[in-house]
């Protein structure tokens, strides 16, 4: 299956398709953290290439409800419509499958519902951070490992220039299941 992981800098999802026989490629404006396959640039000089399964992860700065209070000026400016309309983006382009991934946010009341909300205590990992999941032509993802001592350290990483960065990455754990429950479906 051809994989494309858009805005991934961490190479993690990628990864976890490449592991399982997958050709897959990551694309984000930044340089990937991890040798692999990688496009430095805009998702939208490869998103047409014939890939089977896209996987996106488009910054939450504009969009996620942890910085309403800020919305205001987000919409006044237009940042917060551009968000949106690159999402939209996504959305509608025409790979077969095609998984959102973001934080709670507006995605929800501009454009729909989430179809999943997980949390990587599903997924092994003792944490608390709740990701919404627009599907298309995906079932949901099933829990693999849920695990108790659930912390919010996530939302309580201390302030900082590499903050946003961190709280982005994608929990191997959630990666994981996404390649082994997605990566292994028939084509539409």
């Amino acid at each position: 299956m051809r994989v494309l992981i858009a805005c991934e800098f961490s190479g993690t999802v990628r990864d976890a398709f490449i592991a399982r026989g997958h050709d897959a490629i990551s694309c984000d404006l930044l340089d990937t953290e991890k040798p692999g396959p990688h496009y430095v640039g805009d998702i939208r000089d490869i998103i047409g290439n014939g890939f089977d399964l896209m996987i996106a992860h488009p910054p939450c700065t504009h969009l996620a409800v942890s910085g309403a209070r800020h919305f205001a000026a987000k919409r006044a400016d237009g940042r917060q419509q551009a968000a949106l309309d690159f999402v939209q983006m996504l959305m509608d382009s025409k790979i077969p499958r095609i998984a959102i991934e973001n934080p709670i946010s507006i995605i929800s009341s501009q454009i729909r519902k989430p179809d999943q909300i997980i949390q990587p205590w599903q997924y092994g990992h003792g944490e608390t951070k709740a990701t919404c999941l627009w599907l298309d032509n995906l079932p949901m993802l099933v829990p693999t490992s849920i695990v108790s001592g659930r912390e919010a350290r996530i939302h309580r990483m201390p302030p900082g220039p590499h903050r946003w960065r961190e709280r982005s990455r994608t929990f191997i754990g959630i990666a994981n299941a996404m390649a082994d429950q997605w990566g292994g479906l028939n084509p539409p």
